[in-house]
């Protein structure tokens, strides 16, 4: 389950309450668009809440090179059955669709190659992780339009306070600061964890975090570059045993806290910190008693160093489509044009150009730890299987919420190895 996914259903990354109706703009409510763009028009399938990002977009397109660009929005499950269905029958009402990450090796062989558009200076203006996922089978099939990761976000006004500061040296024996560590990380949690406080969350119900703290580890997460399964290697039980160890620094209940709950809990001011996706800084609600006192830093770092898991969308072309030319007319002037997502709602992009654009701005203070943990060596997107979603849900997930209510940790990884081959074989 990625980034977009999460942000537009109930259970979703920054608490955001499910798009309600099939918002579905110049195409009926969600029926059948137009059979593919003609002449100068062309057709994006998005994701319930994905025109938003690309409405600017779609604007500028039209005035510098005459598109007229229809939106078709679904929700998140509405569209991968869509999807599904239109490319098994080879007959699509589409020109462009916003994939999430997990989906390129779903749809790889109904995806049209747009390698002629991954020039060199564009392959340097995208994170190094999203130009690898965006290469399936020995060619590119998206180009991405928005992407997110986790960082710190902290209650800086806690941490420059000059009683805290003189408490937590005399403890610990080092600075209060944003962690850069899983020790300070766990060091920091502690301390913060009284007066009906917490130091951080433990989000049992999503499997993202723990999966970077796994990448933080120096292990690939769950497979490895050949297919084989990994998760039961040290690697992962060294971060799901950090990672259940914040538990007792975390408010009870964690098997079933997930992104919403998490960003709720920081919001109401209940945890000093909280591991998130970066878009939630600039989200924090202006009467909330947080506002104006959060800071933010880079997601922390294992032994292979500072690591997140990114969470992109890609822009991609249907081989069926007759419209070709008009559909990466578009994705190029969506790339060309991608620092206006950052005015969106969500406020995203995926050129790194265009979020160092924005990072010494106020308001804008999450960029910069964004920009340095999705350039970060270790970090690394979900491995590409078909079966990427079917192992969350079934495995990765039941297993993390076992491990935070007391379960055995290599007990539950090396059962969890057998659940993951049983569905890859």
């Amino acid at each position: 389950m990625s980034t977009r996914q999460r942000i537009f259903r109930v259970s979703s990354i920054g608490g955001l309450l499910a798009t309600a109706a099939l918002a579905v703009t110049a195409c009926g409510a969600g029926g059948p668009a137009e059979s593919g763009g003609s002449g100068d028009s062309v057709t994006v399938l998005v994701e319930a809440g994905g025109r938003a990002e690309l409405t600017e977009v779609a604007e500028v397109c039209r005035e510098t090179t005459g598109l007229d660009v229809s939106f078709v929005e679904l929700p998140y499950n509405g569209l991968f059955n869509r999807l599904s269905s239109e490319f098994s029958s080879g007959n699509v009402s589409f020109d462009v669709a916003a994939l999430d990450s997990v989906w390129l090796p779903n749809f790889k062989d109904a995806l049209e190659p747009i390698d002629e558009l991954y020039t060199e200076d564009v392959k340097q203006d995208i994170f190094p992780a999203l130009v690898e996922e965006a290469q399936v089978d020995g060619h590119f099939i998206g180009m991405p339009a928005w992407t997110n990761t986790e960082i710190i976000l902290y209650r800086k006004d806690l941490f420059e306070d000059p009683e805290n500061k003189a408490d937590f040296e005399a403890e610990y024996g080092y600075e209060l600061t944003a962690p850069e560590t899983w020790e300070q990380y766990e060091d920091i949690s502690e301390f913060f964890t009284r007066d009906g406080m917490y130091g951080t969350d433990v989000k049992g119900a999503v499997e993202t975090e723990w999966l970077a703290h796994v990448l933080q580890a120096g292990s690939p997460m769950v497979l490895d570059e050949d297919g084989s399964v990994v998760i039961d290697n040290e690697a992962h039980r060294e971060a799901l045993d950090f990672y259940v160890g914040l538990a007792e620094s975390a408010p009870p209940g964690a098997a079933q806290v997930d992104w919403a709950a998490a960003q709720n809990l920081f919001n109401q001011g209940k945890t000093a910190m909280t591991r998130f996706w970066a878009h939630a800084y600039r989200q924090i609600p202006d009467d909330a008693p947080i506002a104006g006192k959060v800071g933010t830093a880079p997601m922390v770092a294992g032994e292979a160093g500072i690591a997140g898991v990114p969470g992109p969308w890609y822009l991609s072309i249907p081989q069926a489509t007759d419209n070709k030319d008009n559909a990466k007319k578009f994705i190029e002037c969506a790339y060309e044009n991608n620092s206006l997502g950052i005015e969106s709602s969500l406020g995203l992009a995926a050129r790194i150009s265009a979020f160092e654009q924005y990072q010494d701005q106020p308001g804008y203070e999450s960029f910069g730890p964004l920009i340095e943990t999705l350039n970060a060596e270790s970090t690394a997107t979900r491995p590409a299987t078909d079966k990427w979603q079917q192992i969350v849900d079934t495995v990765l997930v039941p297993l993390l919420q076992k491990a935070v209510d007391g379960g055995d940790s290599a007990a539950l990884l090396e059962d969890a190895k057998k659940q993951i081959e049983a569905l890859l074989n």
